[in-house]
């Protein structure tokens, strides 16, 4: 090491310093925190000290999770999160260099997602069948309101009642990185939501509950839930296997089909990079294949 004054804490000590830094700096999202934790923990509980954190180890590193058969996105995951913990290493005076810099970034291969025609939507959006009223409202509204704004599991787990303005038909949304944006949706959408608000939330919500979809104990909402009710609505509509992502693909395809501009769907969906909204213009273009290949004569 050099001469500076290098700190001497145990590594598992820094990964602890490194992962609040990542959410109170860097506003980092609590699950890409709760991710990088788990991929470097036991990397560098392996590591005597700072002197074993080298180039060639994390390479061993991420050479044994590729033959222990890690998908590729996994790869890039803690590629990307030894990158960081070694960058961030480097300008505490951990590390004397960079030690990751150089590491390559797995490719990703990307699967076009399943999505589902408009018809099937329908189908799915209507197929709420819970056993009482309320959570009958309360899930009609849930799908209605996934398929009209696209949001993430998180986000929808996380609105309030006062995020929502009906009247408007906008609803405030927190993604990632606590980023808020406001939404459209439309008057099924709305009508709906009103209806769980005026006849099911009360019977359901506690008394100083916020959410807006609260579950039947009479807090907030956990995905875990939600997942489970999407499921069962797709299943009973014969959409077996769709999941609330699932539902976010087709909102942001259905959007692209009909004419919305690329930038505005990368808005609505929360994305950061326009590369990442591109991937729904990839499933739009694979579905005017299949019309063409199904439907000209000469195909």
């Amino acid at each position: 090491m050099n001469d500076r004054t290098t700190p001497t804490g145990p590594l598992p000590e820094a990964l602890e310093d490194f992962c609040e830094h990542l959410s109170l700096v860097e506003n980092r999202s609590d699950a890409t925190v709760r991710a990088y934790r788990s991929d470097l923990a036991p990397l560098l509980g392996t590591l005597s000290g700072w002197g074993d954190l080298t180039q060639t180890r994390l390479r061993t590193w991420l050479a044994d999770a590729h033959r222990a058969g890690l998908a590729r996105a996994t790869l890039a995951r803690r590629t990307a999160a030894a990158r960081s913990f070694s960058s961030w290493a480097a300008r505490q005076g951990y590390l004397d260099t960079d030690v990751a810099a150089r590491l390559a970034t797995p490719k990703t291969s990307r699967h076009l997602p399943r999505v589902l025609d408009p018809g099937e939507a329908a189908d799915v959006v209507g197929a709420a069948d819970a056993t009482s009223e309320p959570e009958q409202l309360r899930d009609a509204a849930m799908l209605e309101f996934l398929y009209a704004t696209g949001v993430r599991i998180s986000e929808l787990c996380g609105v309030d009642v006062a995020d929502v303005d009906l009247a408007a038909r906008t609803a405030r949304v927190t993604g990632k990185g606590d980023k808020q944006r406001v939404l459209p949706f439309g008057s099924t959408a709305a009508e709906a939501v009103a209806a769980w608000l005026d006849r099911g939330r009360g019977h359901l919500a506690a008394c100083a509950e916020e959410a807006l979809f609260v579950g039947v104990r009479g807090g907030r909402i956990n995905p875990r839930q939600v997942r489970r009710i999407v499921h069962a609505a797709a299943a009973a509509a014969g959409a077996e296997g769709l999941t609330p992502h699932g539902i976010r693909h087709s909102t942001a395809t259905h959007l692209l089909d009909g004419g919305a501009d690329i930038r505005e769907v990368q808005e609505l969906l929360g994305h950061s990079s326009l590369q990442t909204t591109q991937i729904y213009t990839h499933v739009s273009t694979a579905r005017l294949g299949e019309a063409f290949r199904q439907a000209h004569p000469r195909a």
